[in-house]
């Protein structure tokens, strides 16, 4: 019995001892081996304050910030902290409810896990930072973090500076965690391109906090710290002043402007029609300023210096000549018979403007005079020429030389999404026609029209090309990087000539030139600069667009071409104003005043008064009040369909609802189109006929 007993306080004392041996163990594990404990404690007293670095600075030409930062607030959750707080008086703070509270959490949690930081309202505006300033002791989880955001003090460049905004789960994914949730990172424009060199370093600072959550001193004294680094600086080719005017200028236009420095392609200038603000993509209005510019058919958030897509029209005629040139079809002396048509191929088109005898005798006036039937022929016997073996072989070689231009290709620019505009090759004529075409099919090319589409950066590069007679560099904005070094290769391709037509004759654009000139004497005081001899091309390009399912000739654009000096060439412009008339009415005056502006540091007083003429005329088409009335009332209509809210189509239900836009003269009435109204199963149709 002795026995058992002993046995049994033996299995006793084991047990103990076991227990206790796990006991300690586990202690050590938790004290020793194990963070977790001590990281619940560190986040419980220290706040691990994010310091958003300094974006790089952008500077014009001449040292002038074309942006700057300045700093905002964050309100970042934890959302394992926030608990027991007064939800309502948070709520009240922001202005929102209690549901959009819990679905900011649960983001939160989503996105960042429970443990992170994450933001849940950012860049406050000040009055509402300064109250959740006196406050936020209140709401444990939740701190106030400084936000470096950009400011334009200019409110110029919109669309080649680009705008920044929150790393998403895409950008997070692609730079394979290195951004976090909370990081700004630039989405368009130079913002975008030059990200690795503007973004800086973020840092972290360790804050203790007291037990009613406030921040009160460093931890460690700092020695756990990171500092921010701030983004490298880029200065430009851009002319503050002279963006500043082509932007004044092209004001309530559709359009764009170009201008570079033909020997480096360094972008002096570029604008697009309609424009914006660049403050209204940064601080706290910045989602609904983008949203409204996002729903206007107009679209002011397009650059179409780099993605519209515009037929040359006659600004092309010059670089169809240097072609035929270079191929031997003609000479400067060529000259042929126009009686103000093209009768050559049987359907007397195109038309010229001119038809007096001798206005294309040769070569020189053949440009000056712009003649639309001269350069129908010259296309034609350039690509019917024998030695290419058919026309169809002729016509992709001609192709080769346009390309070489630089047009139907991407420039290479240092802003993201430019388009390449379009010349199209014989695959897409054999498509279209059946593979029976003939240099009469598509001989408007000659004059640069039919398919042809340029954009006007693609414009302006092409007639860089012209001015340094063959060689050109790919067009960009920035000059040089702060602490650049060879391994920034950024700017590298930038410094590269490329020769693609150096093999034309300086003869040929010699003769080219002097023509390009002429054009100029034309105009008179249109684009004359006394004491600066200007090279130029007017163009005037058909535009049709579809409006409610119909086909409607819209007035012409205006086109302008032009660098000066001529003989030793500093800046290139090409200019597009859409709907707008001749080339020499709108387009001409602006590239002559921004070359103006840019050769002589000023403009005479005597055209002032035309600058102030030209800003003001509202040149804005008037069918874009008609497209935003159908784009408004079909959203309307889905929301009307999903929520059954009337209020969603009210305005749409009224007589006379529809806007009628002014009608150009000769216009045609389209009669099928008009005021919506409901019928009995709620669909919109359309009625009352109105002239487009």
């Amino acid at each position: 019995m002795a026995l058992f007993n002993q046995s049994r306080s033996f299995v006793i004392r084991l047990i103990f001892g076991v227990v206790f041996l796990v006991i300690i163990l586990q202690l050590m594990n938790l004290q020793i081996f194990s963070g977790r404990y001590r990281q619940l404690a560190m986040n419980n007293a220290v706040f691990p304050k994010v310091k958003y670095p300094d974006r790089g600075i952008i500077f014009d030409r001449k040292g002038k910030p074309l942006l700057n930062n300045t700093i905002m607030y964050d309100l970042v959750v934890t959302p394992n902290e926030a608990k027991k707080i007064d939800t309502m008086g948070l709520c009240d703070l922001l202005g929102i409810d209690t549901a959009e509270y819990r679905k900011r959490i649960l983001e939160a949690k989503f996105k960042n896990g429970p443990f992170r930081p994450s933001i849940f309202e950012d860049l406050l505006p000040p009055d509402l930072h300064a109250r959740l300033d006196e406050n936020i002791w209140k709401y444990p989880g939740f701190a106030l973090v400084e936000r470096p955001v950009r400011v334009y003090p200019s409110n110029v460049g919109a669309h080649f500076l680009g705008y920044i905004g929150e790393a998403d789960s895409g950008v997070i994914k692609r730079s394979k965690g290195f951004y976090r949730l909370g990081d700004y990172v630039g989405l368009s424009g130079l913002e975008s391109s030059y990200e690795s060199v503007l973004m800086g370093q973020r840092g972290v600072q360790y804050m203790i906090k007291d037990k009613l959550n406030r921040l009160v001193g460093s931890y460690e004294k700092g020695m756990y710290d990171t500092a921010a680094r701030a983004g490298r600086n880029l200065k430009t080719y851009v002319d503050l002043e002279v963006q500043q005017l082509a932007e004044k200028l092209l004001a309530n236009k559709v359009g764009a402007v170009v201008a570079i420095e033909p020997k480096t392609g360094g972008i002096i200038a570029m604008t697009s029609g309609p424009n914006y603000n660049p403050n209204d993509l940064t601080g706290p209005n910045k989602k609904k300023n983008f949203g409204r510019m996002m729903l206007d058919v107009s679209g002011p958030l397009l650059n179409r210096a780099i993605k519209g897509n515009y037929e040359p029209g006659s600004t092309f005629k010059p670089l169809g000549a240097l072609v035929a040139l270079n191929e031997g079809i003609i000479t400067p002396s060529y000259g042929y018979p126009c009686a103000g048509r093209y009768l050559a191929c049987g359907h007397g088109k195109p038309a010229c403007v001119h038809k007096n005898p001798g206005h294309a005798d040769n070569l020189r006036l053949s440009i000056a005079n712009s003649c639309n039937s001269y350069y129908s022929q010259v296309f034609r016997m350039t690509i019917d020429n024998s030695k290419f073996g058919g026309t169809k072989k002729g016509y992709m070689h001609w192709r080769d030389y346009l390309n070489a231009f630089g047009l139907g290709t991407k420039t290479g620019v240092d802003i993201p999404s430019e388009d390449r505009g379009f010349i199209p090759d014989t695959a897409t004529y054999n498509k279209v026609y059946r593979g029976a075409w003939s240099s009469c099919t598509n001989l408007t090319l000659g004059i640069g029209q039919d398919m042809m589409q340029a954009t006007p950066l693609q414009l302006a590069n092409a007639m860089c090309i012209v001015a340094n007679r063959g060689y050109y560099y790919l067009p960009h904005f920035v000059d040089s990087i702060d602490g650049e070094t060879s391994s920034d290769t950024l700017l590298n391709r930038f410094r590269v000539k490329h020769s693609p037509l150096t093999n034309i004759t300086n003869d040929a654009y010699d003769a080219v030139i002097m023509g390009m000139q002429d054009v100029v004497n034309h105009l008179g005081a249109a684009a004359n600069i006394p004491g600066i001899t200007i090279a130029a091309k007017t163009g005037t390009a058909e535009k049709y667009r579809i409006i409610d399912g119909q086909k409607v000739k819209l007035k012409d654009n205006s086109l302008f071409v032009c660098f000066a000096p001529a003989d030793n060439p500093k800046i290139a412009v090409a200019v597009i104003v859409e709907n707008s008339g001749f080339g020499a009415t709108w387009a001409a005056p602006i590239a002559s005043m921004l070359v103006e502006k840019y050769l002589n540091d000023t403009l005479r007083a005597e055209r002032l008064p035309e600058v102030e003429r030209i800003a003001s005329a509202n040149l804005i088409p008037g069918y874009f009040r008609r497209l935003q009335f159908i784009e408004d009332s079909v959203r309307a209509k889905y929301w009307f369909d999903k929520v059954k809210d009337s209020t969603y189509i009210k305005k749409y239900l009224r007589k006379g609802a529809s806007p009628e836009p002014p009608t150009p003269p000769k216009q045609k009435v389209d009669t099928r189109v008009g005021d919506l109204f409901i019928d009995p199963k709620h669909s919109i149709r359309l009625r009352k006929p109105y002239l487009v």
